[in-house]
């Protein structure tokens, strides 16, 4: 696997993106050349809904970019690889908020099935758009109160929240930035934790409780296909604590995703200099 921090000759045509934290040098283009790369959304688990309707918001918001929806469970990854035009490369995009080991083993070996040049993402997460979109699950939810035109927090219903992560330990790691500005927006304690590993969301409420918090909700901080989001629900209604609803299509992860294709493409251009060079001279 090819990561970030060599440098852009040694970048062959699969590998992973950032996204940088700052501005971005290439803003968003309509006008993508037609061998422009297939973004290719891998959904985890075999439930393309949520991945339907964000690729379909995609497509309004780009009309000229080529999206295709690929669930990695079973053999619909690869066999959406393989249907890609011959002359195109891909950009596949892990609807996962943060680390989640399987999606990438999935993707790996659909990629290794299928023989299509590709660069693999990292995941959305964390961003600020992402708290943004936590916050607004917990208002729709009745849990927290925020202001929809200059969205942030007026008040909220909950003194306390658990941003829940699908991952472990380290998915749970790396959402604490996103629990930071979600804390900064609610002005109410938040703390991460995983529904798969440690720290489990029942420690998460103990941290919470120790710290004088009684009105808990738990943040889902998921996509929507990695989680029994019914599950969830009702594992939290038994506990006492509320609970939002999965990001699911939410304008920020729409956003998030056409980042990720504006810095892969930025990434392939890079890798494709020093040839170009080479040629001229």
């Amino acid at each position: 696997m090819i990561y970030d921090d060599q440098p852009p000759e040694t970048l062959p045509v699969r590998g992973r993106s950032s996204l940088p934290s700052g501005r971005h040098r290439r803003p968003a283009s309509a006008d993508l050349p037609p061998d422009a790369p297939v973004l290719v959304l891998a959904v985890p688990g075999d439930q393309p809904d949520v991945a339907d309707e964000i690729a379909s918001l995609t497509r309004a918001a780009r009309a000229e970019l080529d999206v295709r929806v690929a669930p990695l469970r079973g053999s619909r990854f690869a066999e959406t690889l393989r249907g890609l035009p011959e002359d195109r490369s891909a950009v596949v995009v892990p609807l996962v908020t943060g680390p989640h080991p399987q999606v990438y083993r999935d993707i790996d070996a659909g990629l290794d099935e299928a023989g299509v040049p590709a660069v693999v993402t990292d995941p959305l997460g964390p961003h600020p758009l992402l708290a943004e979109a936590l916050h607004v699950r917990l208002a729709d939810a009745g849990l927290a109160r925020a202001d929809r035109i200059r969205q942030f927090s007026i008040g909220a219903a909950v003194d306390g929240v658990i941003v829940a992560a699908i991952g472990g330990t380290e998915a749970a790691l790396q959402a604490d930035m996103t629990a930071v500005l979600l804390a900064a927006r609610l002005a109410v304690p938040v703390v991460t934790a995983a529904v798969d590993g440690p720290p489990t969301v029942s420690d998460a409420v103990a941290r919470l409780r120790e710290a004088g918090a009684q009105r808990l909700a738990v943040a889902p901080y998921v996509i929507g296909p990695e989680l029994d989001h019914e599950q969830l629900a009702k594992l939290a209604a038994e506990a006492g604590l509320g609970c939002g609803a999965p990001l699911g299509a939410h304008s920020s992860v729409v956003r998030l995703i056409n980042l990720r294709y504006e810095v892969a493409l930025e990434q392939l251009e890079s890798s494709r200099e020093p040839d170009q060079d080479e040629e001229r001279s």
